[in-house]
């Protein structure tokens, strides 16, 4: 049982610090970028390229993890995010920070290795429980990255969180190299499965679950756009640095800690999964459309608190949407697909906010970021007509 426990902790550590890792340079990278002479799109590609990599990358770890084993996959992956913060650190150019985030963003698809190892060393029933200290280290790791990031990048230089998130890791390799067993026992690799597509389609109640992962996507970009230019947004029209970008997004991560972590159960049995996810995207909506707009620090804050309610609501509820539309065999798969997309949707949203910024700048009207902020509005907009087609019966 001891054991048992110090595995759970290792891994939540694993999956804690890789999100950590991944938090810590959003208030400084846009910045830092910027140092570089970096235009708006190459900003955009900057932050999407390492949810690209994931996108490609995440389903190749866990194939490899069932062949080879789980800590030999999760050991790889953390010697390539030492060395890709380690490259984003020593950069002199926006070609090695690309370089950096790339080598960082396919190292860290290893996520699905730890999924794997979860799901190895726990039983049926305490499957869904395990898979929550992922939710958790996530939540927690995008409540600490944020702030550690800002306050690093302020107190040393935009170098400084780099340096971090690579010493995490390295700490993080050896704490696995050492304390964490192998959970795939010899002869249980997987040499033959089902192709995912296109027989998830065939598992599913075809409706929920496409109206479901559009609109979990459409949430993602227009949520992307926003944290990619955050750090721009508040130095270019408020004046504040890197460390204010931090405490914000903690804040905005705090909020989601809350609602997700004690108030979404209720919430759901009272109004709904549909009805809750359709108030979480109006509320998302109105939060960007007035972040677009807002010319004062309250306003702002008011804004910005608004887009973290709503994107609390809108997460877990989208999940779970996807997930009742699966076969109880194919859930997991299911969420994978849904997860996939949501890699898919770190890209675009990142991509197209650089592109919008871009066109803004160039014709010189309208407040800093106010085009790629207000189209994103309008995105979840769209996203929530997508979740009324949930609501309506097929």
């Amino acid at each position: 049982m001891a054991n048992r426990r110090l595995q759970y902790a290792t891994i939540f550590l694993t999956c804690f610090i890789d999100i950590l890792g991944f938090g810590i340079v959003i208030p400084v990278l846009p910045l830092y970028a910027e140092h570089f002479g970096a235009t708006p799109l190459e900003i955009g590609w900057l932050v999407g390229i390492f949810s690209l990599a994931q996108f490609f990358f995440a389903p190749l770890w866990g194939k490899v993890s069932d062949r080879l084993g789980r800590k030999p996959v999760l050991l790889l992956g953390m010697l390539g995010t030492v060395a890709g913060y380690m490259v984003l650190g020593l950069a002199g150019s926006v070609l090695m920070l690309m370089a950096g985030r790339l080598v960082a963003g396919i190292a860290g698809a290893n996520i699905s290795a730890a999924q794997a190892y979860l799901a190895d060393i726990s039983s049926a029933e305490n499957r869904a429980k395990a898979m929550g200290l992922l939710g958790a280290a996530f939540g927690l790791g995008f409540v600490f990255g944020p702030a550690l990031g800002g306050w690093a990048g302020v107190k040393f230089n935009y170098a400084a969180p780099m340096y971090i998130a690579a010493g995490l890791a390295a700490v993080n390799f050896f704490f696995v190299l050492f304390c964490l067993p192998e959970s795939l026992k010899r002869g249980d690799g997987v040499t033959r499965r089902e192709s995912l597509f296109p027989h998830v389609f065939r598992h599913v109640q075809l409706r929920m679950f496409l109206w479901s992962v559009g609109s979990y996507f459409l949430v993602i970009v227009g949520f992307s756009m926003m944290t990619t230019l955050f750090a721009l947004y508040l130095w270019h029209r408020f004046e504040l640095d890197a460390l204010h970008t931090g405490y914000l997004l903690a804040g905005i991560g705090v909020l989601g800690v809350i609602i997700q972590g004690g108030l979404i159960g209720r919430l759901v049995k009272r109004f709904g999964e549909a009805r809750l996810a359709l108030t979480g995207a109006l509320i998302m909506s109105a939060g960007l459309g007035g972040l677009a707009v807002s010319s004062s620090f309250a306003a702002m804050l008011v804004t910005a608190a608004a887009i973290g309610v709503g994107n609390s609501l809108l997460m877990p509820t989208l999940s779970s949407l996807a997930s009742r539309s699966a076969e109880a065999d194919w859930q997991g798969r299911a969420l994978g697909v849904m997860q996939s997309c949501g890699s898919l949707a770190r890209w675009v949203g990142p991509l197209f906010a650089g592109v919008l910024l871009s066109l803004q700048l160039s014709r010189g009207s309208g407040g800093y970021a106010f085009l790629p902020l207000a189209v994103s509005a309008v995105i979840l907009l769209i996203a929530a007509g997508a979740v009324l087609g949930l609501s309506r019966k097929p």
